[in-house]
């Protein structure tokens, strides 16, 4: 459960603070006149513990960043409401799958107070605008060279273009016996003789249905069904597969000849994206490093 939230947390962060008391807390640095407590920074520690981290000067270095990220959100106009960063505690429950309070539970009893984490997801949060209003713009990306990258990933595996059926034996609710299941897949597949007789076929057995996939190009599939299925004649049909549902099988009703690219530049997109802006986002937060007053104490 731990480890889950610290995925999560990481997640969330792309890389704030505290109200204390007078006299409470020692200042550990000052940025641009924000205050930075001792207090703040042991609490990030233990937000660390949760995420396997450590390390007293990485933790007021975050403190440093989120300060500068809600300075540089400010300054654009950017505010992050109370409801928001409530909205992004739920998310994180949610994904690690407890509820609200337990989140909360789970915080106290590692000695981390709830406002640290609000505090981080409210610069995550600001920071998400920021990177979307001024750094997402500056990321450009040539379709030429993606185009090339592209072409150059197409071998014989995903150069098809297929229309295919699915033939699944369904575990209703998960359950039943997936040996068994997978049995009367293959036995389905020793008498399978084409697309047209497929309904038909699956009539002879429990639980069977054959679903309409309908037109799919190699590059949309996983490697290993793209090769298995450039390897297969119309009127063929995969071996089982368990999945989520049952066991599946994919019976080919048409192939042809088709060099798409576009799926595997849509996925190279993606990437070359990310790391852009990432290189973008990392840049641009130590300009801000650069030209902020930054004091230790």
């Amino acid at each position: 459960m731990v480890r889950a939230i610290a995925a999560m947390l990481v997640g969330l962060m792309i890389l704030a603070s505290v109200t204390l008391p007078a006299g409470a807390a020692a200042v550990k640095a000052t940025v641009n006149g924000t205050t930075i407590t001792d207090i703040q920074v042991a609490q990030r520690l233990k937000l660390f513990q949760l995420e396997g981290r450590s390390g007293s000067k990485a933790a007021l270095d975050e403190l440093i960043n989120e300060a500068l990220m809600l300075q540089e959100a400010k300054r654009m106009g950017i505010a992050i409401s109370d409801a928001q960063v409530s909205d992004a505690m739920l998310n994180v429950a949610r994904n690690i799958k407890v509820s609200s309070d337990k989140l909360v539970q789970i915080l106290n009893q590692n000695g981390v107070n709830v406002d640290t984490l609000r505090d981080r997801l409210r610069a995550a949060l600001a920071w998400n605008q920021v990177t979307q209003q001024a750094i997402m713009p500056r990321v450009q990306l040539s379709d030429l060279e993606l185009e090339k990258k592209a072409e150059a990933k197409l071998d014989q595996s995903n150069s098809f273009d297929y229309i295919l059926k699915e033939v699944i034996f369904v575990m209703p609710g998960g359950k039943g016996s997936a040996s068994a299941r997978t049995a009367d897949a293959n036995r389905y597949r020793k008498s399978f003789q084409g697309c047209d007789n497929a309904v038909k076929l699956s009539l002879s057995y429990t639980d069977a249905a054959v679903v309409d996939v309908g037109r799919r190009h190699a590059t949309q599939m996983p490697e290993a069904i793209a090769k298995e299925l450039a390897g297969l004649n119309v009127g063929g049909i995969t071996k089982p597969r368990v999945v989520e549902t049952g066991v599946s099988m994919l019976a080919v009703c048409s192939k042809a000849v088709a060099g798409d690219t576009t799926f595997i530049k849509g996925n190279l997109r993606q990437q070359a994206g990310n790391e852009a802006l990432k290189t973008e986002t990392e840049a641009y937060l130590k300009g801000l490093r650069g030209k902020a007053k930054i004091v230790y104490e």
